[in-house]
């Protein structure tokens, strides 16, 4: 997806025609009652965020903005929409707030189909936080939220530590996506086996010579480990599908805290491996054709190569309720599921459900 600079802080801004100029500690002078004049510029790096969907919140971000400069990425940091640590499901006024926390990387598209959704269906908020796959699972396991984002399947032990708490944990898959192998824009490597790459995250190759690159040391980036995209690389590509594989990543592997900070690294860094969601691979990166085998097919994650099987790292995104859902959660995940919810799925590089 294209990018651009805040007119203001000038950070780097993604930009899909549905975000504004200024990212989101700026918003716009004409926009004081319109949360959809800011952009979520380096959303996924905040990990407890929780950023307003609702007028009255950006009115309290915009009077935080003027008269307390010093406090303002606090308050950001800790708003809500239209309040915070409500209970799950607690009813506000004449309508609901529904709360939702989870994948960093599912942030973004968290966070524009709850905009959308608000315009469509003003009954009903919905609070959006970070944090990472396992946070969102653990928050819904305790009872505090309403729907877990998750990059991941939910694990054994999570289950088990649900039904322990009194909770069942429902799935529903909200999307598709692909992982995306980025290197340096200069990296002279354009492709890689998922051998390769399980041997280069855990540190049996260490040098791009080895891959058909310069003699230089790879510079391994890697999400943290609370991360969904990180246990699933770890899973399927550093182990390969083997469950009884304990191969870990490399000790020298840098552990961040964002897809942004991984881009930013790849894009200053000519010795960097990186990978990300394919909806946050940007132009100035360049992506490695992967394959299963030696032979072939090299194959680039796309929407088709997604669909049709040939993309070797590909996965579900997820949604986790308490038991099936009812009510304002139930009217929601329909609409995620429906045509507009989708296209903005498409919209922001994520693959819509078929």
């Amino acid at each position: 997806m294209p990018t651009r600079q805040c007119s203001l802080c000038r950070r780097e801004t993604r930009w899909g025609g549905r975000f504004a100029a200024q990212c989101f500690l700026h918003p716009p002078a004409r926009s004081v009652d319109a949360p959809r004049g800011q952009c979520y510029n380096r959303l996924a790096s905040m990990d407890a965020e929780t950023i307003t969907q609702t007028s009255g919140a950006a009115r309290a971000a915009r009077a935080a903005q003027a008269g307390a400069p010093c406090v303002l990425l606090f308050l950001i940091l800790t708003i809500t929409v239209l309040t915070s640590c409500r209970p799950a499901g607690t009813e506000l006024g004449s309508g609901s707030t529904i709360q939702n926390v989870g994948s960093d990387t599912m942030v973004n598209l968290a966070l524009a189909w709850a905009e959308e959704y608000a315009v469509q269906s003003s009954e009903t908020s919905v609070s959006i936080s970070g944090g990472g796959s396992g946070t969102g699972l653990a928050a819904l396991i305790n009872g505090t939220i309403d729907i877990a984002n998750a990059s991941r399947s939910i694990k054994t032990e999570e289950i088990a530590a649900a039904e322990a708490n009194g909770v069942t944990p429902v799935e529903h898959i909200v999307a598709r996506d692909a992982i995306a192998i980025v290197v340096h824009m200069d990296n002279p490597v354009d492709r890689l086996t998922i051998h390769q790459l399980s041997d280069l995250y855990s540190g049996v190759i260490t040098n791009w010579r080895e891959v058909g690159g310069a003699d230089r040391p790879i510079v391994l980036l890697s999400r943290e480990s609370n991360s969904g995209t990180h246990v699933f690389f770890l899973e399927h590509v550093v182990r390969r599908g083997d469950k009884l594989d304990k191969t870990l990543f490399s000790r020298d592997t840098l552990l961040l805290p964002s897809s942004e900070g991984i881009s930013t690294e790849v894009r200053q860094n000519p010795n960097a491996l990186g990978y990300d969601g394919l909806g946050y691979v940007t132009p100035d990166q360049k992506v490695v054709a992967v394959a299963l085998d030696p032979a072939g097919p090299f194959v680039l994650p796309s929407a088709e190569s997604v669909n049709d099987g040939s993309y070797p790292i590909a996965r579900d995104r997820y949604m986790y309720t308490v038991d099936e859902p009812v009510g304002a959660v139930a009217a929601y995940l329909e609409w995620i599921r429906g045509g507009d919810a989708q296209a903005i799925v498409a919209e922001l590089g994520f693959v819509p459900l078929e």
